[in-house]
């Protein structure tokens, strides 16, 4: 029935869309046809004797997380994640993010329901590459990124992917806390809030579960995690802030080439003092092995330039409290909530 609609619906709104824009539209529409025709119900794969411990384990978590997020995070309980799809891949979309050579604004792309976002997502990866570097020909910074998951915000049935539990049962916990966060509230055109709120629920919630289930062990590591996760996006926001004001300076092109690569050679030596204080941990090795650039920086910043204010907020008046807030970000210009976003994010560094 929903093939049906998403098909009807493609070939209804056809004449709306541009010659250009309509391929895209049509890779992303067959790619999530893909999902919706492989999907086999949780029961199935549950009970099938060739389903491994470790995709059972993780598929039941989620069905617990699940109900976990509506009694406890007052997320919707509707008809996501009760299929499961295995792609056979290691993601299920592919993000381009680009930025201009001198600027550390993410470039946005506009489509129907989600209005604009800073990142244009394909279900084939060579797709994904191919636009990437079309951009990068014409002189912009670009990355593409791997995504496990992504949400249809409530228009669709959101299936449990083998790429939200092949990285373990607690981070498929995470992911659904996430995604669920987006069905709950979403401004079109706000990449940066709605991600920093789906990531402030993903952590509130993850802590919240692990407390839970009385694992101490994991408690501990999910906050050191958190911690150099935090650490992490400060030395980002702090090069972007480096970034910005070289870019503003009265030179030519070629000096702010040089300063810009200047800049981020000093960010990788931050990253190396950094990591001496997680005694040996090295998360984002990978991260930082590739020729940097604005692109990869508006990556990290789209989902946590806002997070400190975010979880301020909800921290200090509780979860309710916090939901009310955000909602009422909703009536506020696009200025008025970056104001009041300003006023969280400087409590939350008092």
């Amino acid at each position: 029935m929903k093939t049906n609609r998403i098909q009807f619906f493609l070939v209804f709104i056809s004449p709306l869309i541009s010659g250009c824009s309509f391929p895209y539209y049509w890779q992303a529409v067959d790619g999530h046809l893909e999902l919706m025709r492989n999907q086999v119900s949780v029961e199935k794969i549950i009970d099938n004797a060739k389903t491994s411990k470790v995709t059972r384990d993780a598929i039941k978590q989620i069905i617990e997380a699940k109900i976990f997020a509506s009694e406890r995070l007052s997320l919707k309980d509707n008809g996501s994640y009760r299929t499961y799809v295995d792609l056979e891949r290691t993601f299920v979309v592919w993000n381009v993010v680009a930025a201009e050579e001198f600027s550390v604004d993410p470039e946005t792309w506009c489509f129907l329901f989600v209005g604009c976002v800073s990142y244009r997502g394909y279900f084939n990866e060579s797709s994904a590459i191919r636009f990437s570097k079309s951009l990068s020909e014409g002189g912009m910074d670009t990355t593409v990124v791997g995504a496990i998951a992504y949400s249809t915000l409530g228009m669709f049935d959101d299936p449990i992917l083998n790429t939200m539990v092949d990285f373990g049962e607690q981070r498929g916990v995470s992911i659904v806390f996430h995604e669920l966060a987006h069905q709950k509230f979403y401004i079109k055109g706000d990449s940066e809030l709605n991600e920093a709120f789906a990531t402030a629920i993903e952590e509130y919630g993850t802590a919240l579960w692990l407390a839970s289930v009385g694992d101490d062990e994991e408690i501990t590591r999910y906050s050191e995690q958190i911690k150099r996760s935090t650490d992490f996006s400060k030395l980002v926001l702090s090069q972007r802030a480096r970034l910005s004001e070289i870019y503003s300076r009265n030179i030519s092109d070629e000096e702010r080439r040089k300063s810009k690569e200047a800049a981020f050679d000093l960010m990788r030596q931050e990253y190396e003092e950094l990591k001496q204080t997680w005694e040996g941990v090295t998360d984002y090795d990978n991260w930082f092995d590739r020729d940097l650039n604005n692109a990869h920086l508006a990556t990290v910043a789209t989902y946590r330039q806002w997070l400190p204010g975010l979880k301020w907020v909800l921290d200090t008046q509780g979860l309710e409290s916090f939901y009310n807030e955000i909602e009422a970000l909703a009536s506020l210009s696009f200025e008025g909530r970056r104001s009041k976003m300003h006023i969280w994010t400087e409590n939350a560094t008092k």
